[in-house]
């Protein structure tokens, strides 16, 4: 494959097959990456345009589709609640930096589909499905790096820091890009490697294997190095074109869920023992303690996230028991009551992502503040069987 640099944006592939690639690595919320597309597609005359989007998330940008479709019950009894936190953090985030920029997120990407619309392109949408992307990235992340995933992104919904347009320029060059992914690769391995490097893979495949000989390709300028590099090894044949084994979403960790019944049965066996040792009496007194330890913290932190008073009593007693069934977290439980306590309104619906960008939205709206209720009494009631394993075995002594 001979690699040509047009400019620092903007490369030529020309694969061994004869087909011609011209990669534009854009920013997703720059206007010079919009005016660029515009061109490249003018200039370039292609006989198709790909585009780093899948085709779902294309029809919901055009077809307007929002949160209303949201099934908040659904989605926290299929235990998703923390991710879609990650996914209304993540859109907040980038729709505040099409704010200060003046340009939304992937304006370019739709600019691509539009002006190959509108020149009768084939466009192919070449990205991976995004729910696969977000289920993947979870299911292999273990709990702490989805806690620090939540915590980033919580942390950069309230950062007040501004973001200029040379900054945003500054995000199309490698040096930059490169020591940006290398810091994500040592804090969260795991996100990066399916946020970028699989769809590194997948993107390069799917273009690689699209019909045509004189392609135009918009990818952000981070895919760009692992794109050409992916290509490559297809061209040698060191790389399979079969992209099934990273469009799958992996089965829950047997190791996750030993590990949940371990805790049950190692806390359940603790408190037997206190039984058999000490008698009745001391028995009870380390069950009681226990029980009142989680359903003091759960309800701590459902006070503090001003649940209802029926979300912060019910979620109390459930606590213990949910303690004892992995397959229940009292979050869930939390979570379902008070959106069933306070349903959602229309507008809640409508102002999602500019709520979740304020300290006051996430006790306002229904939706936001029912994500709080759930992660905060899954996390305090989680810190709660914890600290009881030192206490009950020292009360043994």
């Amino acid at each position: 494959m001979i690699i040509d640099r047009i400019s620092d944006t903007r490369q030529k592939l020309t694969c061994a097959n004869g087909k011609q690639i011209t990669l534009i690595g854009t920013a997703h919320v720059s206007q010079g990456s919009v005016d660029e597309v515009i061109q490249a597609i003018d200039e370039m005359q292609p006989d198709r345009v790909c585009v780093e989007l899948d085709i779902g998330r294309f029809q919901a940008k055009t077809e307007n589709k929002g949160w209303e479709n949201l099934n908040l019950k659904t989605i926290l009894k299929e235990n998703k609640g923390f991710l879609l936190l990650a996914n209304m953090a993540l859109s907040s985030y980038q729709k505040r930096l099409g704010q200060q920029t003046g340009v939304a997120p992937g304006d370019e990407i739709m600019m691509a589909a539009s002006i190959a619309k509108e020149k009768d392109i084939p466009v192919s949408f070449c990205d991976r499905e995004i729910q696969t992307t977000f289920k993947r990235a979870w299911r292999l992340s273990n709990f702490w790096n989805k806690m620090k995933l939540i915590s980033a992104l919580i942390s950069a919904i309230f950062s007040d820091e501004k973001i200029s347009n040379e900054d945003i320029e500054k995000l199309k060059e490698t040096n930059v890009l490169q020591s940006m992914l290398d810091e994500m690769a040592q804090e969260l391995p795991t996100i990066k490697k399916v946020l970028i490097d699989e769809r590194d893979q997948f993107l390069a495949t799917s273009i690689y294997l699209a019909p045509g000989s004189n392609l135009v390709a918009v990818v952000g300028a981070g895919h760009a190095p692992g794109l050409i590099a992916n290509i490559q090894r297809l061209e040698e044949e060191t790389l399979s074109e079969d992209l099934t084994a990273i469009s799958a979403v992996p089965a829950a960790s047997k190791a996750g869920k030993f590990f949940s019944w371990f805790i049950v049965i190692a806390l359940l066996g603790i408190i037997g023992i206190g039984f058999f040792r000490s008698g009745w009496d001391q028995g009870l007194s380390m069950f009681l303690y226990w029980f009142g330890l989680n359903a003091s913290l759960t309800g701590i932190a459902a006070l503090l996230s001003l649940a209802h008073p029926v979300t912060i009593i019910v979620s109390m007693l459930a606590a213990p028991i949910t303690a004892l069934n992995p397959t229940i977290g009292v979050g869930m439980v939390a979570g379902i009551l008070e959106a069933t306590m306070r349903k959602p309104r229309v507008k809640d619906f409508e102002n999602v992502t500019e709520d979740i960008l304020k300290f006051k939205g996430w006790f306002s709206n229904r939706i936001i503040h029912t994500l709080l209720i759930f992660m905060t009494t899954s996390i305090f009631a989680s810190i709660g069987t914890f600290v009881a394993f030192p206490l009950l075995i020292n009360s043994l002594r």
